[in-house]
């Protein structure tokens, strides 16, 4: 440990470096090994809401789930609802499809399910919402950003933000390949309107997972587009944009520090922006972690203890960044605490 924190203290000088430390919680949560699954923080607890294991053919017998879980501490997890996406008896009007990589957001006291993936060969165009992680609601049915998956999105100014994502025509059949550079608001889950961003703002992306607010901004930090039949080379980016209103856009770096990645989470804790996971085609599983005052500068903390993956369920709640299971495909909860 001290020398994890000394390096930590010599990557900038030791007046402006903050220190951290992970702390492993638990190796053995009760909820199956999962990536892709939501994680929101709401009502004082982390909620853990689906999620995709195509290996797990009990738990996931579908590849995905549509189970939730809950917890306050990290530690001891409540199962709020069991997995009932098992079946061709499954009801999609009456209950949401498992999913995962889908927006997730808390806006208007309920957590938000927008969209979803095409794991199901077909598109899950649908905006769900609960107060309670046990009933859902369905909110609305082929919006009018549909169809589409790995998009970005957050809540942002009393609304729900549909930023950027694609299609899959290698896994759906009928829906013509777009990649999207295009962004949706809601007030309600039900009526969306779409708002036309000023040039020059970032290129079609998707593949962001969490949220970024940070300074009255939206931020988009990296990201990528998943390949095709007819483009079949993926792009990865790590360029960094941020809007006061989703209309203007700055681009505070072209190039982060940090490797151009997709399936990587985002986070604002600390008064600071946090990058950490993700993918990249060269290396694979990533377990890096940078954090930035300004999205400009960036500084990388180092001495990860948890094993690289993607599509990891980062959590900002009660005063610690978390980073729960993800492709690494385990049961494990790690918790970030500023130590000085």
């Amino acid at each position: 440990m001290l020398r994890f924190l000394l390096a930590a203290a010599l990557a900038v000088p030791l007046a402006a470096q903050p220190l951290y430390r992970w702390v492993n919680v638990t190796m053995n949560a009760p909820f199956a090994p999962r990536d892709g699954a939501g994680a929101l923080s709401f009502n004082g607890r982390m909620w853990l809401i689906g999620g995709w294991n195509p290996k797990d053919k009990v738990q996931f017998p579908l590849i995905c789930s549509n189970d939730v879980w809950s917890s306050s501490d990290g530690a001891g997890w409540k199962l709020e609802r069991p997995n009932s996406f098992r079946d061709a008896s499954f009801d999609p009007a009456r209950d949401w499809e498992g999913r995962h990589t889908a927006g997730y957001a808390v806006l208007n006291g309920r957590m938000w399910i927008v969209g979803g993936d095409a794991n199901q060969k077909h598109y899950q165009n649908d905006v769900w919402s609960s107060a309670d992680g046990a009933a859902w609601t369905r909110v609305a049915v082929d919006p009018p950003w549909a169809p589409r998956v790995l998009h970005y999105t957050l809540a942002f100014k009393d609304r729900l933000w549909v930023i950027g994502g694609q299609t899959m025509p290698g896994f759906v059949s009928g829906a013509p390949e777009r990649f999207h550079r295009d962004i949706w608001t809601s007030r309600d889950g039900a009526r969306w309107d779409r708002v036309e961003p000023r040039e020059p703002f970032w290129s079609a992306r998707g593949m962001i997972g969490g949220a970024a607010v940070h300074k009255g901004r939206i931020w988009i930090l990296g990201g990528g587009t998943y390949d095709t039949p007819t483009t079949p080379k993926r792009n990865f980016y790590n360029d960094v944009w941020s809007s006061p209103d989703g209309i203007r856009w700055t681009r505070h770096t072209a190039a982060a520090p940090w490797v151009p990645r997709q399936y990587h989470e985002v986070a604002v804790w600390d008064g600071r922006l946090w990058v950490l996971e993700g993918y990249n085609k060269q290396g694979g599983n990533r377990n890096d972690v940078w954090h930035s005052v300004d999205g400009a500068k960036w500084e990388e903390l180092p001495g990860t203890p948890w094993k690289p993956r993607h599509a990891a369920s980062v959590f900002v709640h009660g005063g610690h960044l978390w980073m729960v299971t993800g492709n690494n495909m385990e049961s494990d909860v790690w918790r970030l605490e500023r130590v000085k």
